[in-house]
């Protein structure tokens, strides 16, 4: 879903992928990667991206099929894996069922929730599968939304 949104909200804007590619410095054939699935875009660079244009990590993620207005935010580790380890308590899940359900192993996992690194994106969309949805990758991260006036 992340693939279709990205472009979507590129075209959307009506922005060519070189402008996207010149924002974050890079060639046009990685944001064409991006857009197809053959890379995975990095968290930071999504944040950077949804910051810069206003728009929902929820609705680029396709939690969400209309784009909220959020305040920009600055990546905080310690603050996403204190909300890591109160999303998966609040659940009863374990960091070993995490893990096993993300493909990887518990002491990978733990290392996100000790803000030691910071989770990929690939990672943050099986969470939405694991939690069918029912979580908010703008608040996982802080976000603030704008209050609509």
């Amino acid at each position: 879903m992340i693939v279709e949104n990205l472009r979507n909200s590129r075209e959307n804007l009506e922005l060519k992928q070189k402008e996207v590619a010149e924002f974050f410095g890079v060639h046009f054939s990685t944001v064409s990667g991006w857009e197809t699935g053959k890379d995975t875009i990095p968290i930071q660079r999504l944040i950077e991206y949804a910051n810069e244009y206003n728009l929902s990590l929820d609705y680029l993620f396709g939690l969400i099929a209309k784009n909220e207005e959020y305040y920009p935010i600055e990546l905080d580790l310690n603050l996403l894996a204190i909300n890591l380890t109160n999303l998966r308590i609040s659940h009863n899940y374990t960091q070993a069922f995490i893990a096993s359900k993300l493909n990887t192993n518990q002491s990978a996992y733990c290392h996100y929730e000790k803000a030691k690194y910071i989770i990929p994106t690939s990672f943050i969309y099986g969470l939405t599968k694991i939690y069918k949805k029912k979580i908010s990758i703008d608040k996982l991260f802080g976000r603030v939304k704008k209050s609509i006036k």
